[in-house]
């Protein structure tokens, strides 16, 4: 038989093959990494130079040339010939053209694609995640600040879609705050793995040359280079680790999300949408719908779904380097960031606007006698019951009160008198009135004064600490984009002195 290596007459790349993935990957590439590439030519031109693998005179010609190319070459114009394999060896062409291959191909001494396209995607997604912090806190502050306004707000407490127990509406929120807090510290905890830079790796094994690889972390904003060069370029916990951050931070917004469509109903009311936030029927007049929830819902769902589909591709792949983690997989994952920035903006927009019912409030207070609780345990305080023998009385009371519709504070009085007598054999030594505090909405929030409770104390300490958070967040991001600054200065200023070397 012939063997068919020697017969093969075939043109890279094949037509199909260049329609289907080439063309895409280079298209994703002049969208989304145009910079990136700038920015790691430049880094790795200065360290070549400063380490002595190049000379001042060479490294002046190549960066001269950059310049031009960045000049010249308008990426949005760009069209894919299959020329070349993609856009990294566009660039290489562009300097051989100017330069010649001997003194163009000098800029890739000791680095690899391996090695620039993971530095690529952690840039692109450092920013990303840097924006979404951004936005993630912008929302935290609009929740604390919704809290503060809402912290003596009467509303109802749900469990198992029942009503269950008065609480305020900025103890809730406070909850919300919590969470959305801990999916922050996730995110920063992510972005810590995404600033460790890959370069120097080359393809697998770092190089021979006397390449300074913590030189080019720093030019390129990185807190410091990934120690192990086969986890750079084989490791994708990077994506794993920010995209499973992101996964939680949309699964739990979608909780509260649902909770506020759930209490904009007709039925339950107890959350007021204003009209700017409101979307008028098309046939039926009186309709009012709060459809930014719906969206919220919507967007959460889809950023959770996009992200949780990056770790899906990430399943059952091998430890090396891999297309699985690199180009339009990372586009894909971009679409993440896409709509949970809006989600994050609207959702921030939403809080503030918000108000409660209190008529709705009051009354759906009434209907469900959810102070009752605090009967049981005021007996318990009151009457040196039990709280199992509170409990009955305070059940019987709730029984009753429901039957005839009535309202607890005033109807309740007369089957507690009797639901007591029956239970204890005597007589309490509450009155109408006292039985009227105990069993206000007002009053069982007060009571519950606990660390963690929605009583005024506990939770204008809680909101505190939130504000302290906050502003703790913002400093951590203050020096992210303090470091990213510095780092573009020294590398604008290091690059700028090349082009003018002789």
């Amino acid at each position: 038989m012939t063997d068919p290596r020697l017969s093969d007459t075939s043109v890279f790349p094949d037509p199909v093959y260049k329609e289907t993935v080439l063309r895409p990957l280079f298209d994703g590439a002049k969208t989304h990494h145009v910079e990136g590439f700038r920015a790691i030519d430049r880094a790795h031109l200065v360290m070549l130079v400063e380490t002595g693998i190049l000379d001042a005179a060479s490294a002046g010609k190549i960066a001269r040339a950059l310049e031009a190319i960045d000049a010249e070459v308008d990426p949005a114009k760009l069209v894919y010939t299959g020329e070349v394999e993609d856009f990294f060896f566009l660039i290489e062409k562009e300097l051989k053209a100017r330069l010649g291959p001997d003194l163009a191909g000098r800029l890739h001494t000791a680095r690899s694609r391996n090695d620039i396209d993971h530095t690529l995607f952690k840039l692109g997604l450092k920013s990303r995640i840097d924006t979404l912090v951004e936005k993630a806190l912008a929302l935290y502050d609009a929740l604390v600040a919704a809290a503060e306004r809402e912290k003596a707000t009467l509303i109802v407490a749900y469990t198992h879609g029942q009503p269950a127990q008065p609480t305020t509406f900025g103890h809730y929120l406070a909850a919300v705050i919590e969470v959305l807090g801990r999916d922050i510290v996730r995110l920063f905890e992510a972005r810590e793995t995404v600033d460790l830079s890959p370069m120097g790796a080359a393809a697998i094994t770092t190089s021979g040359f006397p390449i300074d690889r913590a030189r080019v972390a720093h030019l390129l904003g990185f807190a410091a280079p990934l120690q192990n060069s086969y986890s750079c370029i084989a490791a994708v916990d990077y994506i794993t680790g920010s995209y499973g951050a992101i996964e939680l931070m949309f699964l739990h917004l979608g909780r509260p999300i649902q909770d506020l469509q759930f209490w904009t109903s007709f039925e339950v009311g107890q959350v007021y949408v204003p009209n700017a936030l409101v979307q008028i029927s098309s046939i039926m007049p009186q309709k009012r719908n709060p459809v930014p929830i719906e969206h919220l819902r919507h967007l959460a769902s889809q950023t959770f779904g996009r992200a949780r589909a990056m770790l899906d591709v990430m399943h059952n792949t091998p430890f090396t380097d891999m297309n699985d983690s690199e180009g339009e997989t990372q586009a894909m994952g971009y679409q993440a960031f896409d709509s949970a920035y809006r989600v994050l903006d609207l959702f921030a927009a939403l809080v503030a606007q918000i108000r409660i019912d209190p008529a709705r409030v009051a009354n759906n207070i009434r209907r469900s006698c959810i102070t009752i609780t605090e009967l049981a345990d005021s007996l318990v305080r009151r009457e040196n019951l039990s709280f199992r023998e509170g409990h009955e009385i305070a059940a019987a009371v709730a029984k009753a009160v429901v039957a005839m519709d009535g309202n607890l504070p005033v109807d309740g009085f007369a089957p507690f008198l009797a639901a007591f007598e029956k239970a204890t054999g005597r007589k309490t030594a509450i009155d109408a009135a006292l039985f009227a505090e105990l069993v206000s909405p007002e009053h069982f929030v007060a009571v519950r004064s606990r660390f963690g409770g929605p009583a005024p104390e506990p939770l204008a300490a809680a909101i505190a600490g939130y504000r302290e958070k906050s502003a703790e967040f913002a400093m951590q991001i203050q020096r992210h984009a303090d470091v990213e600054a510095a780092a573009v200065s020294e590398l604008n200023n290091k690059f700028s002195a090349l082009v003018g070397a002789a």
